[in-house]
């Protein structure tokens, strides 16, 4: 089971928690049943099919470069990471 820590703005689409634990095999799959348990989240992740420009996901200790479809480990932690930009 994924456990997915919810950066802040994402809270309140889920009651205002900051992680939840879900089963799923793929990234992709993670997020679309974020959407069916807590709608409005999956526009905040995904465009055209992909993970949002400027979002990073974090699956275990390592920014994925496969995107939705990123396998999932058992107990694995995803992060949804921002990216920050500055000069």
């Amino acid at each position: 089971m994924a456990q997915v820590f919810l950066p802040y703005a994402l809270r309140k689409y889920a009651g205002g928690i900051e992680q939840v634990n879900m089963l799923a095999d793929t990234l992709g799959e993670l997020i679309d049943k974020l959407e069916v348990a807590y709608p409005g989240m999956k526009r905040h992740l995904v465009v055209d099919g992909a993970l949002k420009p400027g979002l990073a996901a974090v699956v275990g200790h390592t920014a994925t470069r496969r995107g939705l479809l990123q396998k999932l480990e058992d107990d694995v932690e995803v992060h949804f990471i921002t990216a920050i930009s500055g000069g």
